[in-house]
């Protein structure tokens, strides 16, 4: 997959998860949309009253819902990303990251044996010890469809996975036991799993918390770079909620 025909496939399904027009991503300034839930979303919560905010480092859309389309143009009109993003009462903001498909290599780890499993992946559900990786949730609407495994011996000690986010989108989570981390077992799981998934013809993406450095590193040593900035909480005034 190309750099192009990634981000072609990238900015479609924003598009649709924020009802907006793909090239309103690199467009400056502030784009208003009303929140729908369209056909081929990313299946994720649709909380009520909604407000969220994307930015690629362009134009920033704020997707809301009708009845409080007023209040965030009062409060957001005019703004640049940086200054709508630090607002008080908004938080949340985490980032996300694309491969780096153009310089995506493979990454060796002989100190650990790997595997990747593709199917019947909610068995590894009987591992309690890997939240960051496994949903624990067999109806789940976004599965997961991929996972990569690290095993010291017979002993699983990370998990990584791939959940069905869309059908051209699929997050990354990864996970490694307390003890064994520090040893490249993300970053050698991330990196299978993004090239493995990249090969199918789909977008893997992976997010973190602004303040999990530690993730964050990982996701630049798999291979990945920062690609857009999402605000999925707001503290809005008790009229609105």
């Amino acid at each position: 997959m190309t750099k192009q025909e990634m981000m072609t496939i990238v900015y479609n399904q924003l598009a649709i998860d924020y009802n907006c027009k793909p090239e309103d991503f690199y467009k400056d300034g502030v784009i208003f949309t009303i929140a729908e839930k369209h056909e081929g979303r990313r299946e994720m919560p649709f909380i009520t009253p909604r407000l969220e905010i994307i930015t690629m480092g362009k134009g920033t859309i704020v997707n809301v819902s009708k009845n409080i389309m007023s209040f965030a143009k009062r409060k957001f009109e005019g703004k640049s990303s940086y200054e709508i993003l630090t607002i008080k009462f908004v938080y949340g903001v985490n980032p996300y990251y694309l491969p780096d498909v153009e310089n995506l290599k493979e990454i060796e780890n002989k100190s650990f044996r790997f595997e990747l499993i593709d199917s019947n992946i909610q068995l590894l559900y009987s591992n309690k010890d890997f939240q960051n990786a496994l949903q624990y949730d067999i109806d789940s609407k976004r599965p997961e469809v991929l996972a990569a495994v690290a095993y010291d011996e017979e002993k699983i000690v990370g998990i990584s996975c791939a959940s069905a986010d869309s059908k051209t989108m699929w997050q990354i989570g990864v996970d490694v036991l307390p003890e064994y981390r520090g040893n490249g077992i993300a970053v050698k799981l991330v990196n299978m799993l993004t090239i493995e998934t990249l090969n199918r013809g789909i977008v893997p993406y992976y997010t973190t918390d602004c303040a999990n450095i530690n993730s964050q590193k990982v996701a630049i040593k798999s291979g990945y770079i920062p690609a857009w900035t999402h605000c999925f909480k707001t503290r809005l005034p008790k009229i609105y909620r």
